[in-house]
């Protein structure tokens, strides 16, 4: 969100309408805390944005999804949970992580396949979008 990459180009696809971004308010409230960490405030400026500017701009383009409860599945980081909940929720067709330790290990979950941003990208322009 902040730098250029490919998880700003799945943002800028998703901005475009090109497929659906999902989330939730848990998801939403931890990037929130994570954004006003002191580590992220100098690029922030730089980029001219603000924690709850993006966490705002993330919510009108996003469906947030409401999952009816957050199973135990991820024993690493039950945080984590809380992604599949919504991606199952919001009927995803993928779940796009770089959490190397606890997601992608996964590989899918209750059919939705778990990979990369550079994957997630692959699949969009091989369905012709992004």
């Amino acid at each position: 969100m902040i730098s250029a990459g490919l998880p700003r180009r799945l943002l800028d696809g998703a901005k475009a309408g090109e497929f659906e971004l999902c989330t939730s308010e848990v998801l939403l409230s931890e990037l929130l805390g994570v954004l006003l960490r002191e580590k992220f405030a100098a690029r922030l400026a730089l980029a001219k944005l603000t924690p709850e500017g993006i966490v705002t701009d993330l919510r009108r383009i996003a469906v947030v999804a409401s999952p009816a409860s957050v199973p135990r599945v991820v024993l690493t980081d039950p945080d984590d949970d809380h992604v599949l909940a919504a991606a199952l929720a919001g009927a995803a067709d993928i779940i796009a992580s770089g959490d190397k330790r606890d997601l992608l290990p996964l590989g899918s979950h209750q059919g939705i396949r778990i990979v990369t941003a550079r994957e997630a990208v692959e699949r969009l322009e091989a369905r012709g979008k992004t």
